[in-house]
């Protein structure tokens, strides 16, 4: 009985001391980083990969056989229209030339004489003292004569063209590419290209387009008004932009793609023929959407959806539709409105309904910029 009183002053004097333990303080609300959706330009953006192509680039080949002469060029240097790059040795040619230079003037002289035989026998003819058919022959030879030097002429122009091909001129300016043969190389039609010039200033990029983005751009106003520019091999953006000029009329049934030719000026020699860029296309002017970071964007089974901090900093849910997004900002298209306060920072540590302790992010740089 004795042993009951102790157990139970004990128990007594264990409450007594839980009363007076200080209560337990409440957790603070978690803190997050807000920033407030913006109303702002954001442009479209599409990427697709392109070639680079000159303007204009011409293959040198030779239109007669012999052998080269000196090169009169040095390679990848600049070249002017007209100027010789290549000459074959002339000598066969200078040679024909005069052979039948000799020949047309045998001709002339031999026309000469048929005409004035001619004469004379209508002279006679009339005279009543020579025959019909010593006429007849006479006008015969006269015409005969005539063919042949029509023939010997057309034989020399024919020789004075191949003698002019032994210089292989350039019908473009531009930068000329390397030699394909060395002088003393014997070089005929058949010999392929000896050299390839193309013009640097301006340059074409051609790319690829399918038939939904076209139609979508066509909607969107034309290529008119669209911003072209230019990523290169190191992911540096091309300091110059360029401006669509063509579209191909047909489409390749096999991609569905219709090819676009933009026009670039080369600044620097920056672009080279042959070379693969990946063409940027964006809205020159882009409508005013309202935009967010995309760090604020969460999806799940349905959706994308956001947090959005109340005046009373109470956090909600939000379902949106999302449109175009660039440079870590994305277009709302539904269920946001410019000013409202979306969570980019710390989503983890809430649910809707949870107050919280709000930190305002500064405004996007762009935003800063307008």
């Amino acid at each position: 009985m004795q042993g009951l009183r102790v157990f139970a002053a004990t128990m007594i004097t264990l409450v007594g001391f839980a009363g007076t333990a200080p209560a337990q303080q409440a957790a603070p609300p978690p803190a997050v980083l807000v920033q407030a959706a913006e109303l702002k330009p954001l442009a479209a953006r599409s990427e697709f990969i392109g070639r680079v192509a000159a303007v204009d680039k011409v293959e040198l080949r030779a239109r007669v056989k012999g052998y080269l002469g000196p090169r009169l060029f040095t390679d990848g240097g600049l070249v002017k229209e007209g100027e010789v790059l290549f000459r074959i040795e002339p000598d066969t040619y200078l040679a024909a030339v005069d052979q039948k230079t000799a020949q047309r003037d045998a001709a002339k002289a031999a026309l000469a004489n048929a005409e004035v035989q001619f004469k004379r026998a209508a002279e006679l003819l009339r005279t009543n003292t020579g025959t019909q058919v010593t006429y007849d022959q006479r006008q015969s030879e006269q015409l005969q004569a005539k063919a042949a030097l029509e023939e010997a002429e057309a034989a020399l122009r024919d020789a004075q063209i191949n003698l002019s091909y032994t210089e292989i001129r350039t019908p473009i300016s531009g930068r000329v590419g390397r030699a394909a043969a060395s002088p003393g190389n014997l070089v005929s039609p058949d010999s392929g290209v000896l050299a390839t010039v193309v013009t640097e200033n301006p340059m074409r990029v051609l790319f690829s387009v399918t038939q939904r983005e076209l139609l979508a751009a066509r909607k969107d106003g034309g290529a008119g008004d669209v911003v072209v520019q230019l990523k290169l091999a190191d992911d540096s953006i091309y300091s110059e932009k360029g401006k669509i000029d063509f579209i191909d009329v047909t489409v390749n049934p096999q991609t569905d793609g219709q090819i676009v030719r933009a026009v670039f000026p080369n600044k620097n020699d920056v672009l080279t023929d042959g070379m693969t860029v990946r063409v940027i296309l964006e809205d020159a002017k882009p409508p005013m959407v309202v935009a967010i970071s995309q760090a604020a964007v969460a999806l799940d089974q349905a959706g994308a959806y956001v947090f959005v901090v109340n005046d009373k900093n109470v956090v909600e849910q939000r379902r949106v539709k999302t449109g175009p997004g660039r440079d870590g900002m994305l277009a709302i298209e539904d269920g946001l409105k410019a000013g409202d306060k979306v969570i980019i920072q710390g989503q983890q540590k809430v649910r809707p309904g949870m107050t919280v302790t709000a930190t305002l992010a500064p405004p996007s740089p762009s935003m800063q910029q307008r």
